[in-house]
């Protein structure tokens, strides 16, 4: 069974905050940006546990795929069936603001 994709709206604007960041170089590797990472949290849909325990948290349900150089958090809501993005952080960045 694959799960749905939630965003939250954090997630949101950090994604459209990337995506504006790199814009002012490059729009054509902005959108590709973009959609690599919404492509990536679509196919963790039907295995959800593919990306890795985050370190800072050690908790099954709350999980991170890594798109160089972003982290992309995700919490995984077994019940409902449901993948939701909590955050799009760049990997540098130490708080994850969670």
């Amino acid at each position: 069974m694959a799960f749905r994709v939630i965003w939250s709206e954090a997630a949101l604007s950090d994604l459209r905050e990337i995506v504006r960041y790199i814009a002012r170089d490059n729009v054509d590797a902005a959108e590709r940006m973009g959609r690599l990472i919404l492509g990536k949290m679509d196919a963790l849909a039907r295995f959800p546990r593919t990306g890795r325990m985050v370190p800072e948290y050690r908790r099954d349900d709350l999980r991170e795929i890594l798109v160089a150089p972003y982290r992309v958090v995700f919490q995984i809501d077994d019940a409902n069936g449901l993948l939701n993005v909590v955050r799009v952080r760049h990997g540098a960045r130490k708080d994850l603001g969670l």
